[in-house]
């Protein structure tokens, strides 16, 4: 897997219209739901608030090849089930599918929508990229992933996992008790909250046009294949 350092996107989009597909969501702080929705709907994400920025700054570094012609945006909270449920059995194939192929970059925002234990995760995460080690510590969270707020994420085995990754752990530690990453962590949650996201995972996939469609869910392979080839022969 390649980490390029992440691009800032600077486009503004005054309107941008979003195709919504809803299939399994975590939509409040304590809950799963399976939200299923017949067709696509269209709806217009404005005014002027929402830009290009909103999708891409305040996240992860790019996985894949900087100059991908798709941009896939995630967001996500590392103890939402179905977070997990697309990287077990849906992310891997749309990593050597379509980002180890040079065709879809990858950016993962924080939504932490479900307890403590999501945002500290999300500092271990920012604290790793220190080292270049963002994708291996997000990886790690989600295969050592056991549920929601039973502890799995305490700091004690967040620390155990940085370890695993072989970060330098005085410089990783401090980072975490100075909460460096505060301010990004809470501008990707306004960032969800301003494209009115209710539940995590939630995706945006955004063309070299700057159009973007919006997924809900823990959609199946295979609808994800569908919109990157629709958007690639464009």
């Amino acid at each position: 897997m390649l980490h390029p350092p992440s691009l800032a996107i600077g486009a503004i989009l005054a309107s941008i219209t979003i195709i919504v597909v809803i299939f399994g969501i975590n939509g409040s702080l304590y809950e799963q739901e399976l939200l299923i929705e017949s067709a696509p709907k269209v709806e217009q994400m404005g005014p002027a608030k929402i830009t290009m920025d909103t999708f891409v700054l305040n996240g992860s570094p790019i996985l894949g090849d900087p100059s991908a012609p798709i941009t896939l945006v995630e967001f996500g909270d590392y103890q939402c089930h179905y977070c997990n449920v697309f990287f077990q059995s849906i992310e891997k194939e749309i990593i050597k599918n379509y980002v180890e192929t040079g065709k879809v970059k990858i950016i993962f925002k924080d939504y932490n929508i479900i307890g403590p234990d999501s945002i500290n995760a999300s500092h271990g995460a920012h604290c790793a990229n220190e080292q270049e080690l963002f994708w291996e510590y997000h990886d790690i969270l989600y295969s050592n992933w056991t549920g929601e707020n039973n502890g799995w994420a305490s700091p004690s085995n967040l620390t155990m996992f940085a370890e695993s990754i072989d970060a330098d752990m005085d410089k990783w530690t401090e980072c975490m008790n100075v909460k460096k990453y505060s301010k990004i962590i809470m501008d990707s949650n306004n960032d969800a909250k301003s494209l009115e996201l209710t539940g995590t995972p939630a995706f945006f996939v955004i063309n070299s046009n700057g159009g973007v469609s919006k997924l809900f869910g823990a959609q199946p392979f295979e609808v994800f294949q569908k919109i990157f080839d629709a958007e690639l022969e464009k």
